[in-house]
């Protein structure tokens, strides 16, 4: 490779750097060479006050131009834009609780049923049989319970009597009237009529018992026979048919599976750099994969984020009376959140400083460069929301490259119109 355009190409750059970055020494150097500074080598003397007189036009010309834009800040509308998919309300897969053969006609995938509406019905079998048995041996058991309460009476009563006696024979063989033998006989009937009714109290008690235990014969029958029949828990679509004419259902077999579409979710994930801008109750909208878009309010935000994506999982209530939303559609949503001063400004007026930091480059009164960081609110057709600058703020936006902070430059206004 020859060196001439190597050499050619350093002194542009090092000429570029003085022009640029180091003018004052440019300058400097450059009034060495002047008619003035010839006069000086004659051995004239110039005054420091005629020379610096001389290079302030010069210098004022040589500032670097730079086109500048007025910007007042405004207070936009901020969204947190997530991507997301549709979901149904309620998905449920209708299963079978007892076994049997099916004897109702399948309902076909699509179709919309009412809550209640019987999805499957199974074959009874003996199942009615073994109803009327529990319901007969309830009657039995309760017909044995006025019998023991019967007895019980009797046995009070006996108790009352067997008391009087006893009573009586002691007060006589006290008195010499009657013998010991005669009391202990009848404090032998009195021990006898309390055992009577220990008897009968356990009767009454047997028989309660098993009127319960018929009771709940009857109710297990009763419950075996309503889940023959297999009905909607909620309003909803079928999405599959439901379990054909004589398929032998075992418990947790499956009948049908019904989802509820109105209302639907929008179902989304937050970054936790954002998620303290979501609220529940606010109004959210979505744009799906084939263009319709929907608007709904946020109605949940989970407070425990996901341990792989560190995302917060949020969910939008969308009303769908038509179900023209299906369930698993992609949504881009859009939360809206609350506003916030910002400026639009174009994206080539963003630069980055000697830290990498964002932000842009503004001019003061005195047209001397400073640098202000941004914070970028979100991307639109006319230009970039930043947050961050003053209420007004001069922003460079042509020429912004070739300046730093701390230069004073030569300033054009453009005129705006937004």
């Amino acid at each position: 490779m020859k060196p001439v355009p190597l050499i050619i190409a350093a002194l542009v750059c090092v000429a570029l750097y003085f022009v640029i970055l180091d003018r004052e020494t440019l300058v400097d150097f450059a009034a060495r060479f002047g008619p003035d500074a010839a006069e000086t080598a004659e051995g004239g003397e110039v005054p420091v006050e005629d020379i610096a007189a001389e290079a302030e036009p010069v210098a004022a010309e040589d500032l670097v131009h730079v086109t500048v834009r007025r910007s007042e800040a405004q207070v936009t509308e901020n969204a947190v834009v997530l991507r997301g998919r549709t979901e149904a309300a309620r998905q449920v897969n209708v299963s079978s609780e007892t076994s049997g053969r099916i004897i109702s006609d399948p309902i076909r995938a699509g179709a919309f049923v009412e809550e209640g509406t019987v999805l499957c019905e199974i074959d009874p079998g003996t199942r009615l049989t073994a109803l009327e048995e529990a319901e007969a041996a309830l009657d039995t058991a309760r017909a044995r319970l006025p019998e023991a309460e019967a007895q019980l009476a009797g046995a009070r009563a006996q108790l009352a009597a067997a008391e009087i006696d006893a009573n009586a024979a002691s007060r006589l063989s006290q008195s010499g009237f009657a013998s010991e033998t005669q009391a202990a006989t009848a404090e032998a009937a009195r021990e006898s009529a309390l055992a009577a009714i220990q008897s009968a109290e356990a009767a009454v008690s047997q028989a309660r018992s098993g009127i319960r235990s018929a009771e709940a014969q009857v109710t297990r029958a009763e419950e075996e026979i309503e889940r023959l029949t297999i009905v909607a828990p909620f309003s909803g679509h079928l999405e599959s048919d439901t379990a054909e004419l004589g398929t032998l259902m075992q418990p947790g077999a499956l009948c049908a599976t019904i989802i509820q579409l109105d209302p639907i979710k929008l179902v989304g994930f937050v970054p936790e750099a954002q998620v303290d801008r979501v609220a529940v109750g606010a109004q959210a909208g979505a744009r799906l994969a084939s263009g319709q878009e929907v608007v709904g309010e946020v109605t949940f935000l989970s407070r425990s984020a996901d341990e792989r994506t560190r995302t917060f999982e949020v969910e939008i209530t969308v009303p769908n009376p038509d179900y023209e939303i299906r369930d698993g559609q992609t949504a881009d949503i859009m939360i809206r959140t609350e506003g916030t001063p910002a400026h639009l400004l174009p994206t080539s007026a963003m630069t980055l400083n000697d830290d990498g930091q964002l932000g842009v480059r503004v001019v003061d009164e005195d047209n001397v460069v400073q640098f202000v960081p941004v914070r970028m609110i979100r991307d639109t057709a006319n230009g970039v929301l930043l947050a961050g600058l003053p209420e007004v703020a001069d922003v460079i936006t042509v020429g912004q490259e070739f300046v730093t902070e701390g230069v004073r430059v030569r300033t054009t206004y453009e005129e705006l119109t937004q």
